[in-house]
């Protein structure tokens, strides 16, 4: 069963700072909630090697979680939903949804990277 929690938590005996969305990243999911006809979409995110700087950071909108999977409350019904594996490569960022000329996006400020990419998904640790 997947485990939900609105604060930081203990995760395999370590403390885990929590993944906080900001208000234009949830404003966002609101609205894309809006266009899919789907209140109960959440915002997933999936750590995995590759990328320009060494693990590249997916961001998807599902409404499914698995066994293992840590629900990380938002409020109103959000919640970021993500495995104890990346979150131990993110913990403690900050979501948030930029809009410029190379285009839209989820972006990962992540305190825990040594280097990052311009593209704001791909990190070192």
């Amino acid at each position: 069963m997947a485990k939900r929690s609105n604060q930081n938590i203990i995760l395999e005996g370590v403390f885990v700072k929590m993944i906080t969305l900001s208000p234009t990243a949830k404003d966002r999911v609101g609205t894309l909630r809006a266009q899919k006809g789907q209140s109960d979409l959440n915002l997933r995110i999936l750590i995995t090697a590759g990328g320009c700087s060494g693990f590249d950071c997916q961001f998807s909108l599902d409404n499914t979680a698995q066994d293992d999977d840590l629900l990380l409350d938002q409020g109103d019904g959000l919640f970021v939903v993500t495995d104890p594996a990346s979150l131990s490569l993110i913990e403690g960022s900050l979501v948030d949804y930029k809009t410029d000329l190379m285009g839209s996006a989820f972006v990962l400020k992540n305190p825990n990277a040594k280097a990052t990419c311009g593209c704001g998904t791909s990190f070192a640790v």
